[in-house]
C-alpha cells in the first residue's frame, strides 16, 4: 500500500509557516493545532523544511529562551520526505532509520499531503488486523482442511 492511500483517508492539509518566522511563532501554530511539526516553506509554496516539538526543544536546550526568537530556518530539520507513491514499509524504515516522526508528501514537486510516524503505524496495525481476521475466517470455514484435501 501506499503513501497516498494513507492521505486519501486522512486528508491532504498541511500546516505551514514562512522561513523568517520564529521559534516561538512556530510553537505557537503546533499548540494551536495540536500537531507536532510544521513544514517551512517559502512564498512559491517549496518545501525549506520542518519544524517539529523535537527541533524547538533542542534549541532551548542549546541556547536557551533566546533561542525562541530565533527563525525557524536555524532549527530547522532539512528537506525529508516521501512520495505519494512510496510504499507504506519504505516511508517507516525512512522515519525509523532518520528517526523521523512527520513526512511531508510531494507529488510533482509540490506539497501534498503529511504523514506521520502514527498515522503509518496505524494503517499497519489495522492491516494486520484484516489479516488475522481473514485467517481466522478461512481457519473457520475449513479452508485449510480443503486445501489438504485437493492435494
Amino acid at each position: 500500500m501506499t503513501i497516498a492511500r494513507i492521505l486519501s483517508d486522512k486528508g491532504r492539509e498541511v500546516v505551514t509557516t514562512q522561513p523568517h518566522r520564529t521559534l516561538a511563532e512556530a510553537a505557537d501554530i503546533l499548540v494551536a493545532r495540536n500537531i507536532g511539526a510544521v513544514v517551512v516553506a517559502d512564498a512559491e509554496g517549496k518545501v525549506l523544511g520542518i519544524v517539529s516539538e523535537r527541533d524547538i526543544v533542542r534549541a532551548i536546550s542549546k541556547g536557551g529562551a533566546a533561542a525562541l526568537s530565533d527563525a525557524v530556518t536555524a532549527h530547522m530539520t532539512g528537506v525529508v520526505e516521501t512520495r505519494e507513491d512510496e510504499h507504506i514499509l519504505s516511508a517507516m524504515e525512512k522515519m525509523t532509520k532518520e528517526r523521523f516522526r512527520h513526512l511531508p508528501v510531494m507529488s510533482e514537486g509540490r506539497l501534498a499531503g503529511i504523514v506521520s510516524i502514527g498515522d503509518l503505524v496505524n494503517y499497519r496495525i489495522a492491516e494486520c488486523e484484516f489479516e488475522h481476521r481473514a485467517m481466522r475466517e478461512y481457519i473457520a470455514t475449513g479452508g485449510a482442511a480443503e486445501s489438504s484435501h485437493s492435494r
